[in-house]
């Protein structure tokens, strides 16, 4: 499944516009559409100021370019302003948006509620994103990821960390112990086998600590290379590129997959030795995924595999 490596997320009207702008002017630079702008509702809206951001909402994504692409957090399934967000949003342009995030997801009746919900207002095939926020939400993950419905799962951090009552101490929210803390790092790992054993896409948490683009970097690097992260999210536009370059393969493993598919496809997709080693049609795929991954991040293709990819746009 291929979605953009990550998911940057705006809440306030004027950060929402600059997104989207970005997002168009990342994509020309990098000829690939990086990164999804998601709409939040959850956050975004003042207490009390859930309507008007509602219809906020729904304007920006009507009047949004068409090759945008956008999503929206509406509120938990057992929040007020959940119904609104979908009827007032969902029930208008659904047709413009990729996705919906839900958050707070505890099981999958609570899938059902969301998918009912969206069904409802005729949004049968928008895909549902789901936010795991909790220990028992963890030990569901595998079957909320089994749902047809569900695209994605995403790491709730702050929420799962205190959800445990003062267990796992304030530095399991930090860029350094959310890595090393044994219950955050295997919810973190119950999220991204859940994701891979159904064929679904595994999004990484925030980092906190914004304005420490190294931090960022090296956190995207151990969640997509010892965790299995393919995508993350983004809560500044300047973890964007930090995060973008740590999910994209290294110009040696591009190099390395296209010399290996020109060389099953010479050989018709046959077993073949390459620099030593024995390839069969299990390693084309991992290759082919390399490359795939290699052109969602908008990096240089050699030109033996430049073919297999036509112009890309954030309508891709």
């Amino acid at each position: 499944m291929v979605l953009p490596v990550c998911d940057h997320y705006s809440g306030v009207e004027v950060r929402m516009r600059k997104s989207l702008q970005l997002q168009a002017e990342m994509t020309q630079e990098f000829g690939a559409c990086v990164f999804d702008v998601t709409l939040d509702c959850e956050d975004g809206a003042p207490v009390g100021g859930e309507i008007e951001h509602a219809h906020l909402v729904k304007e920006m994504t009507s009047s949004a370019a068409p090759e945008a692409r956008l999503a929206v957090r509406v509120h938990p399934v057992d929040h007020p302003s959940f119904f609104d967000d979908v009827d007032l949003i969902l029930g208008r342009v659904h047709s413009r948006l990729r996705h919906v995030m839900i958050p707070k997801v505890e099981s999958v009746a609570d899938v059902e509620t969301a998918a009912s919900a969206l069904n409802q207002v005729g949004a049968l095939n928008l895909p549902l994103h789901v936010l795991i926020e909790s220990p028992a939400a963890v030990h569901r993950a595998f079957e909320i990821a089994a749902h047809p419905r569900v695209q994605s799962l995403s790491f709730g951090l702050m929420d799962f960390v205190s959800a445990h009552g003062g267990a796992i101490p304030a530095s399991g929210m930090g860029v350094q112990g959310q890595f090393t803390h044994p219950l955050v790092l295997r919810a973190k790992l119950e999220i991204a086998s859940a994701c891979h054993a159904n064929g679904k896409v595994p999004s990484h948490c925030v980092v906190t600590e914004f304005s420490d683009l190294n931090a960022i970097k090296v956190a995207a690097t151990k969640a997509s290379r010892e965790l299995g992260f393919t995508r993350m999210w983004s809560i500044h536009p300047s973890q964007i590129r930090p995060v973008v370059e740590a999910l994209a393969p290294s110009a040696q493993e591009i190099e390395q997959a296209a010399e290996l598919i020109s060389a099953a496809q010479r050989a018709e997709w046959a077993p073949v030795s390459h620099a030593g080693q024995l390839h069969d049609r299990a390693s084309y795929r991992f290759f082919w995924q390399v490359l795939e991954r290699a052109y969602q991040t908008g990096r240089p293709l050699p030109a033996s595999v430049q073919s297999y990819f036509g112009e890309t746009s954030c309508a891709a």
